[in-house]
């Protein structure tokens, strides 16, 4: 079926699945799944196990994995992170729909989950095709907005040409940059992963992948919406 949100909110199932009294469960969960991880244990299987023990619906397995994490990756990118006092001047490379999809889900009023690593992720999923939503464009002016206010000059936007529409993304973000005479670079690439990971400036992501692979990355997203969305549905799962 085609996509026809008009929003990237909350699903219909998130209410009762993240609901307060499920938290102490979820919890527990992301804490055995990291322990099975810093074990030197199999993800797949390990995630399988945990979400058995706890009956974890799709969802919510789907939130302890994007919050979970080895021990040893948390040290990693613990070391690795850069302060938000320490990226003026500096010119960032964003992972485009990383970042943009978390703040339209903080918009929207979708569950929005932290980590052990202390980064927020939204449990929205693309599926191949990137669709506009009405937090598209005010997504995009958040993150001009933080990234003025942080005295970032410059940054690069990378989106994944694969994903059908990313033409139509970059020309809507080049047209905010240049209303507001922001100095932004979009490039589509085959694999914004590795050009965040190679790139010799700081990356922005909140991609596991990313962040255990860069030299440098800052935590974007949950500065915006720390920031501009005081009534973001955060659920703290780390």
């Amino acid at each position: 079926m085609p996509d026809k949100r008009k929003h990237r909110g909350a699903n219909p199932e998130d209410a009762a699945a993240f609901a307060a009294d499920r938290w102490p469960g979820l919890r527990q969960a992301v804490a055995d799944l990291s322990w099975l991880l810093s074990n030197g244990y199999a993800e797949k299987s390990s995630l399988k196990l945990v979400g058995d023990r706890y009956r974890l619906i799709e969802r919510q397995r789907m939130g302890v994995m994007r919050c979970a994490c080895s021990d040893q990756a948390l040290a990693r990118r613990k070391e690795h992170e850069v302060a938000p006092d320490a990226v003026a001047g500096q010119c960032l490379l964003l992972d485009g729909y990383n970042v943009l999809t978390t703040v339209e889900a903080a918009l929207a009023g979708g569950i929005i989950i932290q980590g052990r690593d202390g980064c927020y992720r939204d449990l929205a999923s693309m599926h191949g095709s990137f669709r506009k939503v009405a937090e598209t464009a005010p997504a995009i002016e958040l993150v001009g907005r933080q990234l003025a206010d942080l005295d970032v000059p410059r940054c690069v936007w990378y989106l994944d040409r694969p994903v059908s529409n990313s033409g139509r993304l970059k020309t809507m973000i080049a047209e905010v940059a240049e209303k507001h005479e922001w100095d932004w670079q979009i490039e589509l690439v085959n694999s914004p992963d590795m050009a965040l990971i190679e790139g010799d400036e700081i990356a922005v992501s909140a991609d596991s992948v990313i962040l255990d692979r860069c030299g440098r990355w800052f935590n974007l997203a949950k500065r915006i919406v720390n920031s501009y969305l005081p009534d973001a549905h955060i659920v703290v799962l780390g």
